[in-house]
């Protein structure tokens, strides 16, 4: 065998260095004859000695130096073995569906698991799927826990292609064999201290109490203070046990810093400071309610006291009596519970009002947008927002796509009329064509950008104005000029009627004008029996007095044959689940407009005794629309906003473009049921 071995490669040049300059030897000897004949005779017995010494070692020698190495190689690789056996770096060998082919020592010291288990790498670290190893010669590095231990998984493909063609017991023409190295690095130690350096990180809240005037207006005078006292008793005794740090820097407004630890205890709390605070009774007909916003993870403290003024901005657009937490790029709410208190107050309208007179003037046209499949409220808030334009002498659009049947009769009523213009509705494309720089676009009925009837109008525009009833969410139009978000109005036609008594002095709205705007607050009120306050009703006089007539609305609305049907159909049907849900589908199929049938159906749910809420699902143009309605004991919005939706405590909806119909009823139970477990309604 080792005869038939032969040396190659640097060793061998190296070996064969002396018979090489045997060749220069000779050379000079030939050269020391020509100066003398007996020095170069003398050369000549050397260099026969030296050729003679030079082969003899080279080819006695030879298979002495290959036993050598052949025996260090053997000793090498038993070292080498030995060395990754005891290699303090747990270390495991896989093939490339991840089942384990060898582990040394450290491995089954942490696992358990000796050089005889050889199934899937996922029955120990579930984190190591198949689909999560690397192909084709990458490597990857995932975190994976055992027992209570941390550890980054680093995983590097190998290719063995080379090693089994060189292999005298496995043929294959097959390429591309790979197997898995697989690298454990414990981090436990250093995930615990990210993890408290992580709860020792500063975040920063804003706490308002939400209706202090109110509360204060309905106690005794002499007793005032002491209402005053109790609250700031109550949230500085709450956060000081959370060891955070409460400083009043107005009368209803408090700012909170704490600790990360404590920001996460009150979160698996649910911060039911939001409850405690209700609680204090003092013979206040009006129970106190908060808002708080808090920034975290911004990456410094100017950034976080940013974060919670934005967050509590959303905590009051959206209402109050909550909590909105930004933490990074991420907006959590809790909260949110209840109605949001009406404000006898109209000084904010009037303000708005004069801000919106303002920014009309500036721009020579006027585009109004609602959202998508508009329904009367928005149809009648555009109506008020282009009677205001039009007493600016400003020229003014109503963008409308697809209009629904719920608004064809009330549009028929302006085009059949010839005191409006013909190009006073345009679709979609018409408004782009219309937009440019001395446009203002005005938003009504919403406040997303994703469901505006066109929602590249919006980069568009220079100048936008959001008039909206619905709570905001952490998608909402941000480059606006003039926001006024209300979420206790009853519906943007309200928050319209109240804009036109202070938009102008002597302002003319003609009738079918009033009876748009009317029909939009009917609807939305379901007939002035949902969410109507004092404001509701002043509008309403307010739109009568201009001449909207309440039988010439009602006939607007009557319905047809089909639709009628179709909810009848949506109600037979509906299913009460966990004895509480009502959960049904309308039809679409013989319906022009079925989301507002099913609208419509979901409000005649909440008439069934033991229905706390209703949920209709509509399927219509590739889309599943929910409309969910309540009364008081469930708020619906926080159900539709975990389902990617919103709305209000009472009105809400979503749409739902990846599921069919059975698949986001199962998705809507499921909500359900986590959120009812959770206690979260």
């Amino acid at each position: 065998m080792k005869s038939k071995m032969k040396l190659s490669g640097q060793l061998r040049s190296y070996l064969r260095w002396p018979l090489i300059l045997s060749i220069l030897m000779l050379v000079m000897n030939i050269g020391m004859y020509f100066v003398d004949v007996m020095a170069g005779m003398w050369f000549t017995l050397f260099f026969a000695v030296y050729v003679i010494a030079a082969a003899v070692l080279y080819y006695r020698q030879r298979p002495q130096v290959i036993n050598e190495l052949i025996t260090f190689a053997t000793e090498y690789g038993q070292v080498q073995k030995h060395l990754i056996q005891e290699l303090a770096l747990p270390y495991a060998v896989m093939d490339s569906q991840g089942k384990l082919l060898w582990v040394n020592k450290e491995f089954t010291k942490i696992t358990g698991k000796d050089t005889q288990y050889h199934k899937c790498i996922a029955t120990i670290f579930p984190e190591l799927t198949v689909e999560r190893l690397p192909k084709n010669e990458e490597e990857t590095d995932i975190n994976v826990a055992y027992g209570e231990k941390n550890f980054r998984a680093h995983v590097k493909s190998v290719c063995i292609d080379e090693l089994i063609q060189n292999s005298e017991m496995i043929n294959t023409d097959i390429k591309g064999y790979f197997i898995q190295a697989l690298y454990l690095f414990d981090e436990t130690e250093l995930r615990e201290y990210m993890r408290k350096f992580e709860d020792e990180t500063m975040v920063t809240g804003l706490l308002y109490l939400d209706n202090y005037d109110e509360a204060l207006e309905s106690v005794e005078e002499v007793r005032r203070s002491l209402l005053t006292a109790l609250v700031e008793r109550k949230i500085n005794k709450y956060f000081n046990d959370l060891d955070g740090l409460v400083k009043r820097y107005e009368n209803d407004k408090y700012i909170v810093v704490m600790r990360r630890s404590s920001l996460n205890e009150l979160k698996e709390k649910k911060f039911d400071i939001l409850e405690d605070v209700k609680t204090i009774n003092i013979g206040n007909e009006m129970a106190v309610t908060i808002s708080m916003g808090i920034g975290a993870d911004a990456g410094s403290f100017a950034k976080n006291s940013e974060y919670a003024k934005i967050a509590i901005d959303l905590a009051l657009g959206r209402g109050g009596d909550q909590v909105v937490l930004k933490d990074g790029s991420k907006i959590q709410y809790f909260g949110g519970k209840t109605q949001a208190v009406e404000k006898n107050t109209r000084v904010k309208a009037r303000v708005k009002a004069h801000a919106l007179k303002e920014f009309m003037n500036t721009k020579e046209k006027v585009v109004v947008m609602g959202h998508r499949l508009p329904d009367a409220d928005s149809f009648g808030a555009a109506i008020g927002i282009y009677r205001a334009a039009k007493t600016l002498n400003k020229k003014a659009y109503i963008v409308i796509d697809n209009p629904t049947s719920s608004i064809i009769p009330l549009m028929n009523t302006f085009r059949d009329n010839q005191d409006y213009e013909a190009d006073m509705f345009v679709n979609n494309h018409e408004a782009k064509e219309i937009m440019d720089d001395n446009t203002l676009l005005v938003v009504v009925d919403t406040n997303k950008p994703s469901i505006t009837q066109c929602e590249d109008l919006l980069y568009m525009a220079k100048m936008i104005v959001v008039l909206d009833h619905h709570r905001q969410g952490s998608d909402t139009i941000r480059n606006s000029v003039l926001s006024y978000i209300e979420p206790y109005a009853s519906s943007a036609s309200e928050m319209v009627a109240e804009i036109l008594q202070y938009f102008t002095e002597g302002i003319r709205i003609r009738n079918v004008e009033a009876d748009s705007i009317y029909a939009g607050i009917m609807i939305d009120t379901d007939n002035f029996m949902q969410k109507t306050g004092v404001r509701t009703f002043e509008a309403a006089a307010f739109l009568r007095r201009c001449g909207a007539d309440v039988t010439r609305v009602r006939k607007l609305f009557r319905e047809d044959m089909n639709d009628y049907k179709a909810r009848g159909e949506t109600i037979r049907n509906a299913e009460l689940f966990r004895g509480q849900f009502a959960i049904s589908e309308c039809p679409s199929d013989y319906v022009d407009s079925p989301t507002v049938v099913g609208a419509q159906a979901a409000n005649e749910l909440l008439n069934i005794v033991g229905v706390k809420a209703s949920f209709v699902l509509t399927e219509y143009k590739g889309v599943i629309y929910i409309s969910a309605r309540a009364i008081d004991e469930v708020n619906v919005q926080i159900i539709m906003e975990r389902m990617g939706g919103g709305g209000h405590l009472n009105m809400a909806g979503c749409q739902l473009e990846t599921v069919d119909l059975e698949g986001a009823r199962s998705l809507l139970k499921s909500t359900l049921t986590e959120m009812q477990d959770g206690g979260e309604i």
